[in-house]
């Protein structure tokens, strides 16, 4: 049986070892956790992962407790933030990928102010309609900029987006490049206080499209953990 445990462990290190080697130097490996045990978490980490991603506030602040003597772990949260739980997000975690409409940007930051944190987040785009996904579509996100730059307390450091389930692999290659010249659009504005220097896209299936695209951080899980329970 121990065997066994050791071989699979060899198989996902080389497996994650494999995976890192095919990212630019420039591309952030960030491993999405949910439902993931935190002895397989024990075990990427190991193997060199410091990025973890979560999507739920619950789940996040169990395994934190658990994995606290992991001092260098930066924590990103990647799930829709209900205002609710914004004080919480800010309380667990350095970066927040989901910012997905002004007016949680507006309540992360005066929360951020009282907790006395600056968090860095990415602004949640949709390239194309999606009724299931949250999100600025373009015009909105262009009206609201002069807004969001307001954000004292936030370090906005460039966009997110997921693409519409279903496509084929040109439109999302063509969705990731159209968030990329987004991202390209508004940082020729000059905002003093939105960046445009990262772009948070690719999953474990079109993660290949979305670093040819330009992506400066992509959130694997089933291709590092496999399917979840």
């Amino acid at each position: 049986m121990t065997n066994s445990i050791s071989d699979s462990f060899a198989h996902r290190r080389q497996r994650l070892a494999n995976i890192r080697s095919s990212l630019p130097p420039t591309v952030r490996l960030i491993a999405v956790t949910k439902r993931v045990s935190t002895e397989l978490m024990r075990e990427a980490y190991t193997a060199g992962i410091r990025d973890f991603a979560e999507s739920r506030i619950q789940e996040a602040a169990s395994k934190q407790a658990e994995l606290q003597d992991l001092s260098d772990i930066t924590w990103h949260f990647i799930g829709h933030l209900q205002s609710n739980k914004a004080k919480k997000a800010l309380e667990l975690f350095e970066w927040i990928h989901s910012v997905d409409n002004l007016a949680l940007a507006q309540r992360l930051n005066t929360l951020a102010q009282e907790l006395g944190v600056t968090p860095k987040v990415c602004l949640q785009v949709k390239i194309l309609p999606d009724a299931n996904k949250s999100g600025w579509m373009i015009p909105e996100l262009f009206a609201d900029l002069e807004a969001l730059n307001q954000c004292q307390n936030l370090q906005i450091q460039g966009l997110m987006t997921i693409p519409p389930l279903g496509l084929e692999s040109e439109e999302i290659l063509n969705v990731f490049n159209s968030t990329y010249e987004l991202a390209r659009t508004i940082q020729s504005q000059n905002w003093s206080n939105i960046t445009m220097q990262q772009l948070s896209m690719g999953m474990s299936g079109d993660y290949q499209l979305a670093v040819q695209a330009g992506a400066t951080m992509v959130r694997l899980g089933t291709i590092l953990f496999g399917q979840r329970p």
